[in-house]
């Protein structure tokens, strides 16, 4: 392979200097800051600050609220992911069998992907709406007088909903490019050897698409954790009171509405060290079982 050439030894670090100012601005810097907070207890005002060393730490652990949060945090994230996964997966298959129509199909499916998350969120109130909404028509024919913002589970499960569809378009993409590249010679050698068409999928097609699964895999535990915070506020409606948040956006209600920046920032240091640990966790031991062709 041919290696690109410099003629001078400062042009490739010249050409490095605005991606690494942006990665020092915009996250190593607000990092080192919040790291920093975390050890204090700040006035909101910025009149002062009180060191009070690792009671921000203590206090969040000892809190029942916040490990309330963190187990949502959890149960949260991994439906999403699962069902973000699955049903794209299901759909990507599917439209890797459509003949005719299959452009008009494959982009009825990835429309949503285009919707931010807050507008997301605000057509999930709509189809949730008390009043008039039409899931609440169907909801009522099996009895269930579903109350968004007033029930914990009910608000929970639109949060959950309205993420899962937002995501979908997303991995169903890239799903659909893994089932695509793969050779049609495979294909038919997999037809001749096994005829039930469940047995080819687990045994060819789905190990095929572990590499892009994987990468999915990681790409939606981001999104559930961090990317959602705009369909939560929307859902929410600015009051959080007793219904269910994630642990991003207890960081924002904690910080920017409680005025408890020194919490907040413990809270933010506790939640990039997690995620550090499942990306490390997730590389090391998952995909050793992973081979790329």
């Amino acid at each position: 392979m041919k290696r690109a050439g410099f003629t001078s030894r400062w042009l490739p670090i010249f050409l490095l200097v605005p991606q690494l100012s942006i990665i020092l601005l915009f996250f190593y810097w607000p990092a080192a800051y919040a790291m920093k907070s975390s050890f204090f207890l700040q006035d909101p005002f910025g009149f002062g600050q009180t060191f009070v060393g690792l009671e921000n730490y203590t206090s969040l652990f000892t809190s029942s609220e916040y490990l309330k949060v963190a187990n949502f945090t959890v149960f949260f994230t991994v439906v999403v992911t699962f069902f973000s996964l699955s049903l794209a997966l299901l759909l990507a298959v599917k439209a890797d069998k459509v003949l005719r129509g299959a452009k008009t199909y494959r982009t009825l499916l990835m429309w949503v992907y285009a919707v931010a998350p807050p507008v997301a969120g605000f057509m999930g109130l709509i189809l949730f709406n008390q009043r008039w909404g039409p899931l609440m028509e169907f909801f009522g024919l099996f009895g269930w007088e579903f109350e968004m913002g007033a029930d914990y589970s009910d608000t929970a499960f639109a949060m959950i909903v309205i993420s899962i569809w937002k995501q979908v378009p997303v991995n169903f993409i890239f799903f659909l490019s893994g089932l695509q590249a793969i050779p049609k010679a495979v294909r038919e050698a997999a037809l001749i050897d096994n005829r039930s068409a469940s047995g080819r999928f687990w045994d060819v097609t789905f190990p095929l698409l572990a590499p892009t699964g994987f990468f999915l895999l990681i790409i939606n535990i981001t999104y559930a954790l961090f990317d959602t915070f705009g369909v939560i506020d929307t859902v929410v409606r600015g009051e959080p009171s007793n219904n269910p948040m994630t642990l991003v956006y207890k960081v924002y209600v904690d910080g920017f509405r409680g005025n408890d920046l020194g919490g907040s920032s413990a809270q933010s240091v506790i939640l990039m060290v997690l995620v550090l640990a499942l990306t490390v966790f997730q590389f090391r031991m998952v995909e050793r079982r992973i081979h790329y062709t």
